[in-house]
């Protein structure tokens, strides 16, 4: 759905000193493994649109900077001017070097403006306390840590993103222990944290560290040929570097990878009693081409849009006549599972809709007509496939309905659809999540106004549902269908935005905290950042 949008996607790589060459990079230049992190990054460019940014290492730097740090507003594209090659040329000389990492965002917080791209640098003249890092997740207990930091005299805190309570966090432990091995950090820093997050670290003693929340809840994978160590949120931009499948590894949760003195090491920093991958990676987040923990994007895409063709074939709410109904997805995500769903019932899968992949994004507008005006242009539908047809529509998900509301008037007017089935490979999104997707106030939430905790959607409110969005029918997956497509364990997977159950205190809380604020301020802004607000703090 075009209306939800992930917070960012992390990237690394290391030149290791093996005796073992590795054909994947670029030259036997060691400065040169660098240039690999644009090339990530723009495969996972579908984890964030706002900004993307390079930390390098480089053991003899030309302008002195053992650590440097490039970032920009901006598509991968734009940053690092991959569309002139000499700029780029110029930029990746500069950014250049032994070890690297990256980062691309989306902000379910903070400003768009360019002192909240990442990597995140903080500049020392201690070696060891001299680092930069990349972030993608959420800490669900950032109001807290932000308040324990201010109260302290010298704290002070520039921007309103878990980001920088992570920056005061490591170099807090790093102000008291300045040798610690990076794994230990790790170690001692996520003691205080509460929430999802996939962090990759690299210092300007040339050290890196990637580490992974302990309950899994971001993704995060890696691979080692040679002389080259590379990690990221995502397997396709491992695979599209040149290594092979069987080289590739998601990171354990709870585990951290260093590289001190050219050496890997993979250690355990927290305990990891459970699972909760989020659910949502599989669903719309991630690439299609991406295999995460063990588990392909596409299967489990295909596999929930033939659990939609069994509900239709057990319960049809229309009368399915192959001569004039056919099945078409919202690109792009929803592909994969209305092409299952068309080959299990037996209809045509068609293209009936053409999205526009440069109108802008509409999740960067802050008002609702704003939001509704960008999306009815969108998408254009095609009248010569969908009039006097009745159209399956089968979308990922349903956030705010803002895109949904607009899309379906265009298919009904401009498309001359004769009915419209909306059919959502997902069960109903009923409560915020706190853990990096931009949707943290129960109030923005189109599903939570019609099912009640502990509810069903019921034909009638299914019913109730369809009318309100101008839809002939409208029909969910249920919550025991999302883990049985992709292959975990209901208990496995981290599913508070369809379950309401979360998987960390801090998470809970705030969902208490949300709701409450929902009954006192319902005429409040549904655009808010987070579920609640930071209260000034008054040092005494």
């Amino acid at each position: 759905m075009s209306e939800l949008f992930h917070e960012c996607g992390v990237a690394a790589v290391y030149h290791l000193p093996s005796s073992e060459p590795s054909s994947l990079l670029p030259d036997e230049d060691v400065a040169t493994a660098g240039r690999l992190i644009p090339r990530m990054l723009l495969d996972m460019q579908n984890r964030g649109q706002l900004s993307a940014g390079i930390s390098r290492y480089h053991p003899n730097p030309g302008n002195g900077q053992l650590l440097d740090t490039f970032r920009d507003l901006g598509a991968v594209q734009e940053v690092f001017r991959l569309a002139h090659p000499q700029k780029a040329e110029s930029l990746m000389k500069d950014y250049s070097g032994q070890a690297a990492i990256g980062h691309v965002r989306y902000a379910t917080c903070g400003k768009s403006d360019r002192s909240y791209a990442q990597p995140f640098e903080n500049h020392d003249f201690h070696k060891r306390r001299w680092f930069s890092f990349a972030f993608n997740g959420q800490l669900a207990n950032y109001d807290q840590l932000r308040k324990e930091l201010l109260v302290a005299q010298h704290h002070h805190i520039v921007r309103n993103t878990d980001t920088e309570i992570l920056l005061h966090e490591f170099t807090k432990a790093l102000a008291d222990d300045p040798e610690v091995a990076l794994d230990e950090l790790m170690r001692r820093v996520s003691r205080r944290l509460d929430g999802a997050y996939s962090i990759a670290l690299i210092n300007a003693n040339g050290e890196m560290l990637v580490a992974r929340d302990p309950l899994g809840i971001k993704p995060l994978c890696y691979a080692v040929q040679g002389q080259l160590f590379a990690a990221a949120s995502e397997s396709v931009a491992l695979i599209n570097l040149g290594f092979k499948r069987n080289e590739i590894e998601s990171l354990a949760p709870g585990h951290a990878i260093t590289i001190s003195d050219g050496k890997i090491k993979v250690s355990q920093f927290a305990e990891s009693p459970s699972r909760a991958h989020c659910f949502f990676e599989w669903v719309y987040f991630a690439n299609v081409a991406s295999t995460m923990d063990g588990q392909s994007v596409y299967l489990a895409r295909k596999a929930l849009g033939a659990e939609l063709a069994r509900l239709e074939q057990a319960d049809p709410l229309f009368d399915i006549d192959p001569n004039d109904t056919i099945v078409v997805p919202v690109p792009d995500t929803s592909k994969a599972a209305a092409d299952s769903m068309a080959y299990e019932l037996g209809l045509p899968s068609m293209e009936g809709l053409i999205r526009n992949r440069y109108s802008g994004r509409t999740f960067i507008e802050n008002t609702q007509s704003a939001r509704s005006e960008k999306a009815k242009i969108k998408y254009t539908p095609l009248h010569e496939i969908l009039e006097g047809k009745k159209v399956i529509l089968v979308e990922d998900s349903i956030v705010r309905s803002t895109t949904m509301r607009a899309l379906l008037e265009r298919v009904r007017v401009e498309g001359g659809a004769k009915e419209i089935h909306v059919r959502i490979a997902c069960p109903p999104i009923v409560a915020p999540c706190f853990y990096g997707i931009d949707m943290s106030s129960v109030r923005q939430l189109f599903a939570s106004r019609f099912v009640q905790h502990g509810q069903d959607v019921t034909p009638e409110v299914a019913q109730q549902m369809a009318d309100e969005l101008q839809a002939d029918s409208l029909r969910y997956l249920p919550l025991e269908a999302v883990a049985r497509s992709i292959g975990f364990k209901s208990n496995e997977l981290c599913q508070a935005c369809i379950s309401r159950n979360y998987p960390t205190p801090a998470g809970a809380e705030l969902y208490q905290l949300d709701l409450a604020k929902k009954d006192e301020d319902s005429d409040g802004d549904e655009f808010d950042c987070r579920a609640y607000e930071s209260q000034p703090i008054v040092k005494m």
